[in-house]
């Protein structure tokens, strides 16, 4: 009996992880890391990202992100970034990759990066998304940074956004 419950319990959460990842949705999230390793030694870093997306089609989402990092060593980073995120066959597994400004007041730096991890989901349209990056510095290899990124993410449906006629 315990083993068709949890069968049906994990059919009920792939058909609602289903159900996030359409054309027209919207996203807004937040995320927190200060776990990442580098190449630069830091002795204290802590990383705070707010994030909007839409569903551009099935899957494909578009993603603008504003950043603030704040380091011991170096100072402050605010950063801008635009970003592309793919799920894989609606079971919140995603990929993504995309662009960011980096600007300080010792220099300004392109970062290209990469990430990928999960959409939990925990009600119908919250998730937790720990995540993996990995951002390359134009400024050279002191800069690069990966590591662990933890957000939490509302996936928006179309009737929360918008105004209907009536």
């Amino acid at each position: 009996m315990k083993k068709i419950a949890l069968i049906v319990v994990a059919l009920v959460m792939t058909l609602s992880a289903n159900a996030q990842f359409e054309q027209g949705k919207g996203y807004l999230g937040a995320s927190l890391s200060g776990f990442d390793i580098s190449s630069q030694a830091k002795k204290f870093h802590i990383n705070v990202d707010v994030k909007a997306g839409y569903f551009f089609m099935d899957n494909l989402m578009g993603l603008a992100e504003i950043g603030y990092d704040h380091l011991d060593d170096n100072g402050n980073l605010f950063t801008i970034g635009a970003y592309g995120r793919y799920y894989i066959t609606q079971n919140g597994i995603f990929l993504g990759a995309g662009l960011k400004f980096r600007h300080t007041d010792d220099f300004n730096d392109l970062v290209p990066g990469v990430h990928a991890g999960y959409a939990f989901f925990v009600s119908r349209t919250v998730t937790i998304e720990p995540e993996l990056y990995f951002d390359l510095s134009t400024k050279g290899t002191d800069y690069m940074n990966y590591g662990l990124r933890v957000g939490v993410g509302v996936y928006l449906f179309k009737d929360q956004y918008t105004l209907k006629n009536r």
